[in-house]
């Protein structure tokens, strides 16, 4: 059955972050996920995790400005040394919360960078975040992500992504494959998730239209959730998705799961 980690970036957004690590425990997830620590000190987070017995699998490593429009900035030839300092800040983080999963954010496109000179800058910032990770046992996640929702982001499509980490040619770069961005960009999600599945080591998902609750819209989640079983995949899927009301609300899909048998 799959592994399903509560996104408390987006989930629980009714209380303060801190307080959400309870409610996804109340709510019946063993393990969250988060896009960025960064504005906590590591023993408040563990607290929270070892109070409710929670794993935190993955979160992001620094983005750079995100209230000024960064998302990463791991494909900017300029700003590789602020890159590297990221990188280590991520593995302080990660190594006091016990992470084993880092994600590593591409970044939007400069203007007037050509997309062959940040290919060649992302696969160079990651085989040196891969070896500096390599080193505590964690992994280093890339994630293609649909132009709707970020506009220039230079990671797109799965395939770009398999050619990417086959370039760093480092054991410990992997597929972060989101369901939600993937049905946007591609499709094809089945057949993509069977031909992806040796590099993919985690998952998200969202519904689309909307980026909601499994159900709301037009993904087979029922289906996918059996090709997991089926294929072996024993990572874990981020619910990474807005609520349509309260996250509580609308947590049936996982029920119905339970009650199909699924899990």
């Amino acid at each position: 059955m799959p592994k399903f980690a509560a996104n408390l970036s987006m989930l629980f957004t009714e209380l303060p972050f801190l307080d959400r690590f309870a409610a996804a425990r109340q709510a019946g997830f063993d393990a969250v996920e988060f896009l960025f620590p960064y504005a906590y000190d590591p023993d408040q987070l563990n607290q929270r995790l070892h109070r409710n017995q929670l794993q935190l699998v993955l979160h992001n490593m620094p983005p750079g400005d995100w209230a000024a429009g960064d998302r990463g900035m791991a494909c900017d030839p300029r700003r590789a040394d602020e890159f590297r300092d990221g990188v280590q800040q991520a593995i302080d983080f990660a190594t006091e919360l016990g992470v084993t999963r880092l994600h590593c954010m591409a970044g939007i496109l400069p203007g007037g960078l050509a997309p062959e000179r940040a290919r060649e800058t992302l696969v160079s910032n990651l085989q040196y975040a891969a070896e500096r990770c390599h080193e505590h046992g964690i992994q280093v996640l890339i994630e293609p992500i649909n132009t709707y929702d970020i506009p220039g982001y230079f990671l797109n499509h799965s395939r770009q992504a398999l050619d990417i980490i086959a370039a760093c040619a480092r054991p410990n770069i992997f597929l972060q494959y989101d369901i939600y961005h993937m049905q946007r960009m591609e499709g094809e999600l089945a057949n993509t998730i069977r031909a992806c599945l040796p590099q993919i080591g985690h998952m998200q998902l969202a519904d689309t239209p909307g980026r909601h609750e499994p159900g709301t819209g037009e993904i087979n989640y029922a289906f996918l959730f059996k090709l997991l079983d089926e294929l072996g995949y024993e990572g874990w899927v981020g619910c990474e998705y807005n609520p349509l009301a309260a996250t509580t609300d609308g947590l049936g899909w996982l029920a119905r799961l339970a009650d199909s048998g699924l899990r």
